[in-house]
């Protein structure tokens, strides 16, 4: 079952955000959290927060086991850009934009297999094709090397 976090209207720039993404996707909420502990970044500081929302959110639903969360789906998209004014050369204003972010994170319980797919899988491994050795390789290059074509006749 998924559980679902969202923070909007958040003061900083989807871009900046998406940097840390890759490092949380796909691992357990607590172990994403002490990843982002150690970073120096307001984003990781953000994303610890809402995280932990998405870990609450999952405890309300009966049933549910939080050991077995991973983050799925983390996505940062742009908001509404407030937009400021700075004096310019000449007289002029020139316009500076305060980007903001709506981040949305999705928790997703581990896919569990059964047991007959366990056991097939463990015979697939050791059905392992047999490699050949390195010299029984050289030996073969040494038969090529040794039959060579036939001369050509002279005239």
């Amino acid at each position: 079952m998924i559980t679902r976090a969202e923070t909007r209207y958040i003061r900083i720039t989807p871009r900046k955000f998406r940097q840390i993404i890759p490092l949380v996707k796909g691992k357990n909420p607590e172990d994403a959290i002490a990843i982002l502990m150690g970073m120096k970044k307001k984003a990781s500081m953000l994303a610890i927060d809402l995280i932990s929302a998405a870990i609450a959110n999952a405890k309300r639903i009966q049933g549910l086991d939080i050991g077995t969360l991973y983050i799925s789906r983390m996505v940062a998209n742009c908001g509404p850009s407030l937009k400021r004014f700075r004096a310019g050369s000449m007289g002029r204003a020139s316009m500076i934009k305060k980007r903001t972010s709506h981040i949305i994170v999705e928790l997703d319980e581990m896919p569990s297999k059964p047991a007959d797919e366990h056991k097939e899988a463990v015979k697939k491994e050791s059905k392992v094709k047999k490699e050949v050795s390195p010299k029984e390789n050289v030996k073969e290059v040494k038969e090529k090397i040794t039959k060579k074509k036939p001369a050509a006749a002279k005239k």
